[in-house]
């Protein structure tokens, strides 16, 4: 039941984040409510300390970013829910994993409009002299210079992942 609610909302989440650059709230949320009303039904008090935990984590992993306006908050609720319903370590685990896929998601779109080498000396710089050049991950306000992608895939493909490897966890 878990694993069927969790594909059926990185299925939706990525749809609409493709097509919209929006995860929706209608998913989300009630995504997660389900969530802790399944675990409390099914396994009690525990279910829903479980259930919990892997919602703050959720949360917990993409707050930093989301307030940084590095990443969106249906992000930050997508991957709550992916918590709620799996649990701390699957949802630790599925941010890892999108934290990967999304870097090298970025890195190709970055080698592909040949922005790369701009964004690493931005990126350096901003280190060098912990001085932030509004956003240095963002190239330019213009839209179509802006290098950002749907979140939604590299969580989806990082919760792919995590149901792969989960028999090794």
């Amino acid at each position: 039941m878990t694993n069927l609610a969790i594909i059926l909302i990185l299925i939706i989440s990525t749809i609409t984040d493709l097509r919209s650059r929006k995860i929706l709230n209608i998913v989300t949320m009630p995504a997660i409510i389900l969530a802790l009303i399944f675990h409390l039904i099914t396994t009690g008090l525990d279910g829903f300390l479980f259930s919990g935990q892997g919602f703050l984590v959720g949360i917990g992993l993409l707050f930093i970013p989301c307030m940084m306006g590095g990443i969106g908050a249906g992000d930050v609720k997508l991957l709550a829910a992916v918590g709620a319903w799996k649990g701390t370590l699957f949802v630790l685990y599925t941010g890892i994993y999108a934290g990967i896929f999304g870097g090298l998601i970025a890195l190709f779109i970055l080698i592909k409009r040949k922005k790369l080498v701009f964004t690493v000396k931005n990126m350096l710089f901003s280190l060098l002299f912990l001085k932030s050049t509004k956003g240095s991950l963002e190239i330019s306000n213009d839209t179509q210079n802006n290098v950002s992608i749907p979140y939604a895939i590299p969580i989806a493909l990082g919760a792919l992942m995590t149901f792969i490897m989960e028999s090794y966890l």
